[in-house]
């Protein structure tokens, strides 16, 4: 069974120019070869706002994730800090005894800064709270099946995609301008490595100040960074693509 995906990337036109151009393309991905990576959808966060929108985000994640599983895509749970909430869970023992593969010399990839400014951290709460560890787990609105795998180490993630002849790798959940980007298993370091990756940008999330730089509101904010990631990084897609 196939996906069909409508990608959306950004292409600079004439390069060096500085002036992208919006480009969609339809892409058919074997589902057998094709994961979903759930990056960071918590249970609790310590910005209230942020965990407002994770909320939010996982209750129209779920049905997706069903919908995918049932087609046939490997299901990758990636929530941070939280293994040892699932340490005796068959989905993290089956990822801890998946053979390890060396990865390639990562591939040079230059990006200039990110378009927001999130040194606040990010969170547009007022008063704000203090950074902290809140979440222990998972969403609960987001069901772990039986054959699904469990881990927040890249170099894990990578052997599964390799064993698993895995060639695409989509990714959801926050924050598109940390956690998504720069974890282990993210998007940056994945791509670096020769996977193919695509962000389901509808699923995501910033953490993103209205207060900072460049004062847009937090929708668009996270829109700057997706398009960044559609710039430098990788292709987009809607969630209703895997339904």
């Amino acid at each position: 069974m196939n996906l069909q995906l409508h990608l959306r990337s950004r292409d600079e036109t004439p390069p060096g120019s500085g002036q992208w151009k919006e480009a969609t393309r339809v892409q058919e991905l074997p589902a057998r070869e094709t994961a979903i990576l759930i990056c960071d959808m918590w249970d609790q966060h310590w910005c209230r706002s942020a965990a407002r929108r994770c909320d939010e985000i996982a209750h129209r994640m779920a049905p997706v994730i069903e919908a995918a599983r049932a087609r046939g895509v490997t299901i990758i749970h990636a929530p941070s800090d939280c293994m040892e909430f699932y340490q005796d869970t068959p989905q993290r023992r089956r990822m801890i005894d998946v053979p390890y593969v060396e990865p390639p010399p990562p591939r040079q990839i230059d990006e200039p800064p990110l378009p927001i400014d999130d040194s606040d951290s990010g969170c547009d709460d007022e008063p704000q709270d203090r950074v902290y560890k809140a979440w222990t787990r998972q969403h609960p609105a987001i069901h772990i099946a039986e054959e699904d795998y469990i881990s927040d180490d890249g170099r894990e993630v990578y052997s599964l995609l390799r064993q698993r002849g895995i060639n695409t790798l989509l990714i959801m959940g926050v924050h598109t301008n940390m956690c998504v980007l720069g974890r282990s298993f993210g998007i940056r370091q994945t791509v670096r490595k020769g996977i193919q990756c695509v962000l389901v940008r509808d699923l995501t999330d910033t953490m993103y100040n209205p207060r900072m730089r460049p004062f847009v509101s937090h929708e668009e904010g996270t829109e700057l960074v997706v398009r960044h990631i559609e710039q430098y990084w990788c292709p987009t897609a809607l969630s209703e693509d895997l339904g």
